[in-house]
């Protein structure tokens, strides 16, 4: 398939052209025939024989825009003078900043945000620390916690490469469920430090969401700190990703007319998301799961590449102990989820498994298997990608999860909520609007955080699971 363009690789490019030589729609076929879609062009600079022009430009990657920038430094009466990636312009200086939310222009105020009146705050809040929940931003905060293990596809990249993603992450809390959020990125890859830093600054904050940190030390550290902090601790990963995975498998069931209990899913990778996703699909009452990964199928019994989530796994999933590749574990299954890495399958491989098949690739930004290749043999397809229908995005469900947590003030998170963030997720997808190319609702969809809060503080509330 070829590459299509994408405003990630946006770049602007200020060029000067002399008049007498240039030829506006030459420009433009250069930059069709490499591939690239024109966005903008605006005039800067308008004089006699000479003219400055703001070219906008979406490339498809790193080396197409090296291409594109000499292709029009080429053309005839063009001179290139300078070229601005507007990916790196967003993010310069960061993606967020920290404003006061009481004006200080007079003594008054002053004396009441800070000395003396603070004082009196401060002593009140050290006296009885559940006040913290009220008169402090813990409030509303939560601690975006990353060491840069395993960030979206690109692995291990330490603490610092994490930082744009959980940046990423805190607007997206604060835009889609109007939760503030701070990235905190740590230098050590020790879940023991790891669960000590977070147990340190918990004070500050009145939630942890744990992002892109690699399995299975991610269990460990997610289970240490909700047993250990008086805070929700959600691991974005793992639980949101199997929100989403439930949303839209409620959807899919409805449009192959099939019963989630009737099912049999086999499931591509077993870090985080795929033992999460495992789990919460087990707690929906899904006949089967079986789960495979670079050894092939997880059985009871087997001895290689274990760890203590995929012996969990193996106990209670595969109830007939199938053996052997992933193209083995498809016969005959409902559902392929993948969580795992790209261009596993051929389209070809989908053909054995039940009629009116459902496939969830999710493997980013290339699927285990493409949508035009798996198109013949499923009724339904998703991907993470946003440039095929049924993008399935982790976004629809943490901001409104959080929001739901700070509004019921809970005390922790439970499989119990994360399946009923999954079917607040599900009906904001109406009867009138659910088709094969639409099961998950769009990420700027404004109704679903608040129903994924509703949802969330009504289990939090009915399971005596709040802050008294």
């Amino acid at each position: 398939m070829p590459a299509s363009t994408s405003p990630s690789y946006r770049i602007t490019m200020r060029i000067k052209c002399v008049d007498d030589s240039f030829n506006l729609a030459a420009l433009i076929a250069k930059i069709d025939d490499l591939g690239g879609s024109v966005h903008e062009i605006r005039t800067l600079e308008s004089e006699i024989n000479k003219t400055v022009l703001s070219v906008t430009v979406d490339n498809s990657g790193v080396q197409q825009t090296a291409a594109l920038i000499n292709a029009v430094a080429s053309v005839s009466g063009v001179e290139v003078l300078s070229v601005v990636d507007e990916t790196f312009e967003m993010h310069l200086a960061g993606k967020i900043e920290v404003r006061s939310k009481s004006a200080l222009e007079t003594r008054d105020a002053l004396s009441m945000a800070y000395t003396p009146g603070v004082a009196r705050v401060s002593m009140a809040l050290a006296e009885k620390p559940e006040l913290s929940f009220k008169y402090t931003i813990r409030r509303n905060m939560v601690a975006v916690v990353s060491d840069g293990s395993a960030v979206l596809g690109l692995g291990n990249i330490g603490p610092l490469g994490a930082m744009p993603v959980m940046e990423g992450k805190a607007v997206l809390f604060k835009e889609f469920g109007g939760v503030d959020a701070f990235p905190i990125c740590v230098n050590t890859q020790n879940a023991d430090e790891i669960v000590e830093i977070v147990r340190a600054i918990a004070p500050t904050f009145g939630g942890i969401n744990l992002e892109d940190i690699s399995a299975p030390r991610c269990f460990e550290i997610e289970e240490r700190l909700k047993r250990e902090l008086d805070i929700p601790v959600f691991h974005d990963d793992q639980h949101g990703t199997a929100a989403v995975v439930l949303a839209a498998l409620i959807s899919a069931a409805k449009i192959v007319g099939k019963e989630i209990g009737s099912m049999t899913a086999v499931v591509s990778g077993a870090g985080a998301a795929g033992v999460a996703c495992s789990k919460t699909l087990m707690a929906a009452g899904i006949a089967d799961v079986i789960l495979c990964d670079t050894k092939g199928i997880i059985y009871k019994g087997r001895k290689e590449g274990m760890n203590a989530a995929k012996e969990w796994l193996a106990e209670h999933t595969n109830r007939q102990q199938v053996k052997g590749t992933l193209r083995d574990a498809l016969k005959g299954a409902d559902l392929f989820l993948g969580v795992s890495g790209p261009g596993l399958l051929k389209g070809e491989d989908l053909k054995v498994m039940a009629s009116d098949a459902i496939v969830f690739a999710l493997s980013n930004p290339n699927p285990e298997v493409m949508p035009e290749e798996a198109a013949p043999y499923v009724k339904v397809m998703a991907t993470g990608r946003s440039d095929y229908p049924n993008q399935i995005n982790n976004v629809l469900c943490f901001p409104g999860l959080f929001r739901g947590l700070f509004d019921s003030s809970a005390v922790t998170v439970t499989q119990e909520m994360v399946v009923a963030a999954s079917k607040a997720i599900a009906d904001c997808v109406s009867p009138e609007e659910l088709s094969p190319d639409f099961i998950i609702p769009s990420v700027f969809n404004k109704a679903v955080a608040p129903a994924v809060a509703a949802a969330v503080a009504k289990v939090a509330r009915d399971s005596g699971l709040t802050r008294k």
